[in-house]
């Protein structure tokens, strides 16, 4: 597979939608191949920013660059007003932005930003159930004691600030969430919940569920994807087994229940049937996790040639059938993404998300580029 052409492609997009988007951030479309774009209102800006700097650290260009600094600047507003943060995917917003200029730039003010973004995040930590509360207010009773598998990948900013500060607050809090996460959210056939309730006061726990998926015992696939990179993660940072176990855990079922194209439906449990919608940036996301996975175990392990195996195969069908190629009609790379199938939100179009982490995947296996979750 030519990685290298669909990388090429997948940048003359992101060029085609600089002057499309200008300032304002693509999140999902409508079916109509169009982007609906929004301001710093929503969870997914960052995915733009980090579409930017991997298609800026790829092929240096400037016109990119510009648009990057651009926009990381806005990031920097935005925290700065604590505008619609109140939730858990900050580490998503900020790591795709700010970190990834330092990262690329050691820009020290990106630095600080990044920075004021995990101290954000750490006030979803709640000390009495032991967790990082994903949505709502403190004390809501709804949502005042439940986690989601997304968290884990939010995890990251929180990682890299303790790396940065020295203060072990930050890691200390996520370490537990992830394995809060790993014992409640991971089920014993290798399944996840989306989401896990506690007791706010106590932290016992009280029963799975879902927000995005089939049903509550159902496996959401994005969830599962979401697990399999975010557990990985966790296990770059802390080198603690169980983390990279329960990674390779979700992966293998994750690739056990794909179909015939190795590109997942939107959950596992929903009927595999035409009509049914795809999730596109599942696979994405899982092939990253994979990507990540395989970077921390020894030539000779076992485990790696089914973890190549699948990625390819994934990654080869995603850019086969799904990717736009550079189609000047199409604002995306990856047809077939679902945002909410219960919902009834985006349930067969462009997400930006899964835009981002195909790019992301496609640099993995081209140059070595790993995205900016941490430091290189």
């Amino acid at each position: 597979m030519n990685w290298s052409s669909a990388i090429e492609q997948a940048i003359e997009t992101t060029k085609a939608n600089l002057s499309r988007f200008k300032d304002k951030f693509p999140h999902v479309s409508n079916g109509d191949g169009k982007y609906r774009l929004v301001d710093h209102t929503d969870w997914t800006e960052g995915f733009w920013a980090g579409i930017l700097w991997l298609s800026y650290e790829y092929g240096k260009d400037p016109a990119i660059r510009e648009a990057a600094v651009r926009s990381a600047a806005s990031f920097q507003k935005r925290v700065a007003q604590h505008s619609h943060l109140e939730h858990h995917d900050i580490g998503f917003l900020y790591s795709l932005s700010a970190k990834a200029q330092w990262i690329l730039e050691k820009d020290e003010t990106a630095k600080a930003v990044a920075l004021q973004a995990a101290n954000v995040l750490m006030k979803r930590w709640r000390e009495s159930s032991q967790l990082i509360q994903a949505w709502g207010p403190k004390g809501d009773p709804d949502n005042g004691g439940r986690i989601i598998i997304d968290c884990l990948m939010n995890l990251p900013l929180l990682y890299w600030a303790a790396e940065q500060t020295g203060d072990r607050k930050y890691a200390d809090a996520a370490r537990i969430h992830a394995e809060k996460s790993r014992r409640f959210l991971v089920r014993g056939d290798d399944s996840s919940y989306h989401t896990f309730y506690f007791d706010q006061e106590t932290g016992d726990a009280v029963r799975g569920g879902t927000h995005q998926g089939f049903r509550d015992g159902s496996t959401w696939t994005r969830g599962q994807a979401w697990g399999i990179y975010g557990f990985a993660l966790a296990y770059r940072y802390f080198k603690e087994p169980q983390f990279m176990e329960a990674s390779k855990r979700l992966a293998r079922y994750f690739i056990a229940h794909l179909p015939e194209d190795h590109v997942a439906y939107w959950d596992f449990d929903a009927p595999q049937a035409e009509g049914t919608p795809r999730d596109s940036s599942a696979s994405a996301i899982a092939a990253c996790g994979m990507l990540e996975l395989l970077e921390h175990l020894p030539d000779g392990d076992p485990d790696r040639e089914w973890l190549d195996t699948a990625v390819r195969q994934s990654m080869s069908s995603l850019v086969d059938r799904y990717f736009t190629a550079g189609d000047a009609s199409e604002e995306g790379f990856l047809r077939h993404g679902s945002y909410s199938v219960r919902g009834g939100i985006s349930p067969d179009d462009f997400v930006i998300w899964g835009d981002y982490f195909f790019l992301e995947a496609l640099l993995r296996l081209e140059a070595g580029i790993p995205g900016y979750w941490y430091e290189r």
